[in-house]
């Protein structure tokens, strides 16, 4: 079999940087309108890094995807595993490898697939938890999946956000205070679940990786170092001070019981609102410039805040943007 039978785990890239990804992806392979061809010159032309191949219950096929990858341009495999009662994603599989989506949440047998994507050194993403049609709805227990799939496109091709995404927000965030204080928190993530032209990139997840592979995109989704934008016309950029210390998204401060300055930039929202969220819920918003970038600073203390991640919203109150919790010591 042929090097260009599947695309390599690791592409040149840029070193330890930002890249951005979709990981939720369907070609005319399983249900998509698409070629595989077709939807890596869309990804490029989104200005993404990577793509994840995801299609219904099934492996990637040999010499379909391994020709479309470069050096700055990672396609991972994976799967989206459609079950009666959720469907979840399968991301870093081995070439070749199927996971079985005949379970459910009454049968307990989950718990086993799960096991065998992490013993590739694969996530688990629940994905689309409140899709609107059946089996969309994710009846599975959180525990036991890695990242959460808070913004799925698919359904947002006229516009860029919907009540469905609202509501999976709502239940992460809400979520947070109490798997942080658990120390099981799972980040969100962003995906387009592209099946037709137009959708690719929208939304999708930045990540910061120390390279451009397939293990370091994972890691860095894993340990919440991402935040998801609706296109790559949006820049941000998220930081918490203290102590003389910095600390990005997912990452934890010590504050030394002193005050937290909490940093926002935003580009490519113009008229929109930053707002501040905390185990207290929203404690600050603010606005943006009606055109060029904006900064907005708020001041907490770990006292005050466990965490705090930020939610960047068009006037039309559309997400633009969101990131993963910085969380404070």
């Amino acid at each position: 079999m042929s090097s260009l039978s599947f695309p390599s785990t690791r592409a040149v890239g840029r070193g330890a940087a930002w890249y951005r990804g979709d990981c939720h992806v369907h070609s005319l392979h399983s249900d998509g309108e698409l070629s595989p061809e077709e939807l890596a010159v869309r990804a490029r032309a989104a200005r993404l890094d990577f793509i994840a191949t995801t299609e219904h219950n099934s492996a990637a096929a040999p010499g379909v995807w391994g020709h479309l990858a470069a050096d700055d341009f990672l396609i991972l495999l994976g799967e989206e595993v459609t079950t009666k009662t959720g469907h979840w994603l399968a991301l870093g599989l081995d070439p070749g490898e199927v996971v079985d989506w005949n379970h459910q949440v009454r049968d307990g047998l989950v718990d086993k697939c799960l096991d065998q994507v992490h013993r590739a050194g694969g996530l688990c993403v629940a994905a689309h938890p409140h899709a609107p049609y059946p089996s969309g709805d994710f009846m599975f227990p959180f525990p036991g999946f890695d990242v959460v799939e808070v913004w799925n496109g698919m359904w947002t091709s006229d516009r860029p956000w919907n009540a469905d995404n609202e509501a999976a927000l709502a239940e992460w965030g809400r979520s947070l205070a109490t798997d942080l204080r658990t120390g099981s928190w799972r980040p969100a993530m962003g995906n387009s679940d592209t099946h037709l032209e137009g959708q690719i990139g929208i939304p999708h997840t930045v990540v910061f990786a120390e390279e451009l592979s397939t293990g370091a995109v994972l890691a860095g989704i894993c340990a919440g170092r991402s935040w998801i934008a609706e296109s790559a016309d949006v820049d941000v950029s998220f930081t918490a001070h203290a102590a003389g210390r910095v600390a990005g998204v997912g990452e934890r401060l010590a504050t030394q019981g002193g005050q937290v300055e909490v940093h926002a930039a935003v580009r490519g929202v113009p008229a929109g609102t930053v707002s501040f969220h905390t185990d207290r819920g929203k404690v600050h918003r603010a606005p943006l410039p009606d055109d060029g970038p904006g900064a907005v600073q708020w001041d907490t203390t770990a006292e005050q805040s466990a965490f705090v991640r930020i939610e960047v919203r068009h006037h039309s109150r559309h997400v633009a943007a969101l990131t993963n919790p910085i969380i404070l010591n």
